[in-house]
């Protein structure tokens, strides 16, 4: 395995929500484009193994998308989610994208991202692309944290106004 100064890490975001909210916002892929900046289109089965088709703006040219097959490769609802890339004829590059909820209560957790690149390509990888990968992975936590706070606070407030009914 690669050494962890090939390691990205997102800042660490603290959500007021249920973990299992945060997961259900984290696979509802057909809503990525609606709060997420860095990864705006994702298309999979999310079954284990099977492809991850990610669509990320492409730094070099505004206005195009990078398409990147990965592969589903943890799936533990609600605290894990990654998938990674293997080496191919196409290309070298090798990564591993982990994805951590912590609950820290009943409706409050954290939320974190990494990528490890892998590979003869990872230092070559992490100084031309890490720092911009690690913004945008910044802007994942942020905007998940919207994202799943709104959500709750919406999903609260119509519980309420059912129980002040009845």
């Amino acid at each position: 395995m690669s050494d962890s100064k090939y390691l990205v890490t997102s800042i660490k975001v603290q959500i007021n929500a249920p973990a299992s909210l945060v997961w259900d916002v984290l696979v509802d892929l057909d809503s990525y484009p609606q709060w997420n900046p860095y990864t705006v289109r994702v298309e999979s089965t999310l079954k284990m193994g099977e492809p991850v088709n990610l669509f990320l703006p492409n730094p070099g040219q505004p206005g195009e998308l990078v398409h990147v097959i990965e592969h589903l490769a943890t799936f533990d609802r609600p605290r894990q989610l990654s998938w990674e890339m293997s080496p191919s004829e196409h290309s070298p590059d090798a990564a591993r994208r982990d994805q951590y909820i912590e609950a820290t209560g009943a409706a409050t957790c954290t939320y974190f991202t990494t990528d490890l690149f892998l590979g003869p390509t990872a230092p070559t990888v992490m100084e031309q692309h890490g720092e911009w990968v690690r913004q945008g992975f910044d802007a994942v936590a942020r905007s998940l944290k919207v994202r799943a706070e709104s959500l709750y606070q919406d999903t609260t407030a119509i519980q309420e106004q059912h129980h002040a009914r009845y």
